[in-house]
């Protein structure tokens, strides 16, 4: 007997348009309302949502910052319509918006407040393949691009960028679809860092190892800092007798004793390949403030130009890192060269536009220069980019000036170093 399959739901192709508001997040709520309704007037005007409304083919979904259009007809009718939205956008500066199109199965549903509605995997990845475009981009799945590609009016228009990461791990194929003055031609943020990702050569065993005696090293070295002053305390030698140890001033105290000095070197790995002269230069600085807090030890005046000197070395033997140009401005700053420090922070703003520089690198530079709000500002997209760098600033002598503002102790809150 032939049993007869019954589907439970009525599976359709469903075209979809999925729109976003960037940095509607951002906005005050009447902003927000403005900007919604801005966005839907126009889409309303569109040729392509007026047709398929008029023959019951378009239904529009709400989704806080945007809206999902699923067009049931024409396969070419989103792409049709992400142009006539950036055309109508034009005259709307104000409104930025990015767009994703995906054709895949939907299926009609009955919302909460019963009304007929669609979900499916067609909008899913629509929305998914959206968030890979930045301000004015209009992003194609690669499925929806190679059937577009068959005709003439479309094939110079869309343009392949490859595969993108999103949500969960996926891997979508992305195509962007501008003309002369529609849509946006520069490759999204997000697969620029896709792309240097699967660039970045592969870390091998021996190179695994490397680093992890690399951190041993670091660790070690790091608790010779800290025990190092400790030991000092306890063992000091005796004040020889004869010293005056009353009725005496401290200064006249310290100053009958023989006189012994302290040198602090940049700390050196046991294997020449393991250098980082960064870090090095970081723990002999990191030394010299702890050594600095102890009563009997007096501190003499810093050598800046030196300093610079070794961070410009450090500069130049790992190839450009922008860490150790900002300590460059850094240290140029503190020490009254306030011509360099802003040299190095135009440096570092002009190399922020061929690659990525991690926003606290910045931050310090404008610490240095004791711009404290363009600091802070450095610093909250250092806390948005997850940037590890972070994770130090309770315990950085550099931080010791803003330790009471607010803004650092609520950065501090945020991360879970308060």
């Amino acid at each position: 007997m032939s049993a007869e399959i019954q589907p439970s739901l009525r599976l359709e192709i469903g075209h979809v348009l999925f729109i976003d508001i960037v940095g509607y997040s951002k906005l005050l709520i009447n902003e927000q309302s403005e900007m919604l309704q801005t966005l839907n007037e126009v889409v309303r005007g569109t040729e392509q949502a007026r047709a398929a409304d008029r023959a019951g083919k378009l239904i529009r979904l709400p989704s806080g910052d945007g809206m999902a259009l699923v067009f049931r007809d024409r396969p070419e009718a989103p792409a049709q319509c992400a142009l006539e939205i950036c055309a109508a956008l034009k005259s709307r500066p104000e409104v930025r918006v990015r767009m994703g199109i995906k054709s895949g199965p939907v299926n009609e549903i009955v919302d909460v407040n019963e009304r007929a509605n669609i979900a499916g995997g067609g909008i899913n990845l629509a929305q998914r393949i959206m968030d890979c475009g930045d301000a004015d981009h209009i992003l194609l799945s690669k499925r929806v691009a190679d059937d577009l590609a068959q005709y003439r009016e479309w094939q110079p228009r869309l343009h392949d960028l490859g595969e993108c990461e999103v949500k969960h791990g996926m891997v979508v194929s992305v195509v962007n679809l501008h003309t002369g003055d529609l849509g946006n031609p520069a490759v999204p943020t997000k697969l620029q860092q896709h792309r240097e990702a699967r660039s970045a050569p592969k870390v091998s065993d021996a190179t695994r190892q490397a680093r992890r005696r690399k951190d041993m090293l670091t660790g070690l070295a790091l608790v010779m800092a800290f025990a190092l002053p400790i030991a000092y305390w306890f063992y000091k030698p005796p004040i020889p007798k004869g010293t005056p140890t009353s009725g005496t001033s401290p200064s006249a105290a310290l100053a009958t004793l023989p006189e012994k000095r302290i040198a602090v070197l940049p700390f050196k790995p046991l294997t020449a390949e393991n250098r980082d002269l960064v870090l090095e230069l970081g723990m002999a600085d990191t030394l010299i403030a702890k050594l600095g807090n102890s009563r009997e030890v007096r501190m003499g005046e810093r050598n800046y130009p030196e300093a610079i000197v070794e961070f410009k070395k450090a500069r130049d033997f790992s190839g450009g890192n922008s860490e150790a140009i900002s300590m460059i401005g850094y240290v140029a700053a503190i020490a009254g060269d306030r011509a360099q420090a802003e040299a190095v922070l135009a440096e570092l703003n002009s190399l922020s536009t061929q690659r990525y520089v991690p926003p606290h690198n910045i931050a310090v530079l404008h610490l240095g220069l004791a711009q404290l709000d363009e600091c802070f500002a450095w610093l909250e997209k250092a806390y948005e980019d997850h940037d590890v760098r972070l994770s130090f600033l309770r315990v950085d002598p550099k931080w010791d000036p803003v330790r009471s503002d607010p803004r650092f102790i609520s950065i501090l809150k945020r991360i879970g170093l308060d």
